[in-house]
Parts: structure tokens; C-alpha cells; sequence
């Protein structure tokens, strides 16, 4: 398995160290939020990122032994962007600024932009479900060539409804993924979303299995993997089964009590789980 971590929880220290201190404890991939480049998150911006910064990251972290997996928290911490908007000018803002993201993400040497962001994907007043997906498609179908051009995927998560009310199962977004119709349109599974559907985690990895691109690690407690009530052995016995070859994603919302410590637990637990599941499959 292949483990990666996301950045914002490392908040502002330097890159090149938390790079460093993460490939210390074994993993060999991070995340990018694009907020943490550039607070005023909107296109212009993210285009001035400057291609020295840009270079100089995939460098800090090619030098530390990790690779830049991609980006995700796409529309966090933006204005005037939304998914399910009938407004079109804000579908239009929306859709420049996913193609910049998609460059950026290129340039930094990512494959994968994670599509969550549940508060900028809810359902607005008077917009009924179906209306709100073929807003959703309309958008990620407009941005598809640009992914095509520089190779990267969007994969859509599923959360839950203590967060949103779109896109709330693995189905749903699936169901969303086959109306975009795209090969670079596929699904991240995430552990805390996942643990509110009714199925079992094997179950919803089982059935998607033809759509799974991207996985992230965590539990409901919002702490890592092993943090929890969440046993981690069914899931990556499941993912082993399907012949999974993505990364496993670190993304957690509480840093106590510090983000190393965190990583650190983490990737011991889920590299304890992999042991296990190779001896037995010996045995």
C-alpha cells in the first residue's frame, strides 16, 4: 500500500520539513489543499501562484522521497463558487477555477483532485435533487478536456449528512460519476463518510471497486486511522482483495495532540494492519 498525508494539518510549518518528517515515518506521498497556497482562493490567484513556488514544492517533496499526490478541499475557503448553483455566472466562476486548479495540479506533478467541499456543493433553496445534478455534471463535464490534457482525475467523495446533502453514498456519486460519462471522472471512499451509509465498509468498497481512484484514511473521532472505534483489518483486507493500487490518504480534523504524533500512529497502525493481512494470506 501506498501512504500519503494532507498538508493543511501540518497549518503553516515550512513544507520542506513536515516533507522531510513525514518520509521519516514511512510515507511517500502528500496532498495539497489550495488554500494553503494562497488564501484568496479564487482563479486569478491560483493562477499567480508563482511557477518558482510551484516548482519549488515538487521539489522540496521529491527531495524528501514523497510524491505530490494532488489536491483536494477543492472549493474550500472560496467565494462565488459553487456545484449545484442554478446560477450560471457562478457555474462559469466555478468551472475557471476548477481549470486552474487542474493546472496547478499538473504542474505540482498531482494525478488526483478530490472533489468534497460539502458546503460549496449543498443543495440550494428551491433546487431539487435531480436539477442540482445535472448542474454538478454540467460543470465537471465542461472541465473534463482540461483534465484530459494534463492527466489528472477528479475523484467525487461521498460525506455524510452531518455535512452535506449531496452526493451522501458511495452510489450517489458513482451514479454522478456515470452521467459525467469521462474517464477522468472517478470516486474517493473516505472511512468517517463512509461510516454513516447502512452497508458495511467492505460491502461499499466491493461495489465500487471500478470506480475507486483514491482512499482516505481516518475515523470518526476525526483523529487517523487506529485513533478510534473504527478497525481498520476488514477494510484493507477488502482493498488488498480488489487489487487496489492508489494511495491511502491520511485526513484528519483534529491535531491533538499534535499532527506528527497523529501521523505517526497512523501509519504504524495501518502498516500493522498490512502485516497482518500478508501473514494470513501466507498462512
Amino acid at each position: 500500500m501506498k501512504y500519503a498525508f494532507c498538508n493543511e494539518m501540518f497549518g503553516d510549518q515550512p513544507f520542506d520539513k513536515v516533507c522531510a518528517a513525514t518520509r521519516s515515518l514511512g510515507y511517500t506521498g502528500v496532498e495539497i489543499a489550495p488554500y494553503t497556497l494562497d488564501p484568496r482562493a479564487d482563479p486569478f490567484h491560483m493562477r499567480q501562484v508563482p511557477a518558482e513556488r510551484r516548482q519549488a514544492m515538487k521539489r522540496q517533496a521529491t527531495d524528501a522521497g514523497l510524491q505530490i499526490v494532488g489536491l483536494h478541499w477543492l472549493l474550500a475557503k472560496t467565494w462565488g463558487l459553487h456545484l449545484t448553483t442554478p446560477d450560471a455566472a457562478v457555474r462559469r466562476a466555478t468551472i475557471d477555477y476548477l481549470r486552474a486548479l487542474i493546472e496547478l495540479c499538473a504542474e505540482l506533478g498531482g494525478k488526483i483532485m478530490v472533489l468534497g467541499s460539502p458546503q460549496q456543493r449543498n443543495l440550494q433553496p428551491g433546487v431539487g435533487y435531480d436539477d442540482a445534478e445535472k448542474y454538478a455534471v454540467e460543470i465537471l463535464q465542461t472541465v473534463m478536456p482540461a483534465c484530459v490534457e494534463h492527466n489528472v482525475t477528479i475523484a467525487l467523495e461521498p460525506l455524510s449528512p452531518a455535512e452535506t446533502n449531496f452526493m451522501l453514498t458511495a452510489l450517489s456519486a458513482i451514479h454522478l460519476a456515470e452521467m459525467v460519462d469521462s474517464p477522468q471522472c472517478k470516486l474517493l471512499l473516505d472511512v468517517k463518510a463512509m461510516s454513516s451509509e447502512p452497508n458495511p465498509y467492505e460491502t461499499i468498497i466491493k461495489e465500487s471497486r471500478d470506480w475507486l481512484v483514491h482512499f482516505h484514511a481516518n475515523d470518526p473521532n476525526l483523529l487517523g486511522p487506529g485513533m478510534g472505534e473504527v478497525g481498520y483489518d476488514r477494510i484493507m483486507a477488502t482493498l488488498a482483495e480488489i487489487n487496489y493500487a492508489g494511495w491511502i490518504s491520511l485526513e484528519v480534523f483534529k491535531y491533538e495532540p499534535d499532527p506528527l504524533h497523529i501521523a505517526r500512529e497512523s501509519i504504524e497502525y495501518l502498516k500493522k494492519v498490512e502485516a497482518a493481512i500478508a501473514r494470513s494470506s501466507v498462512d
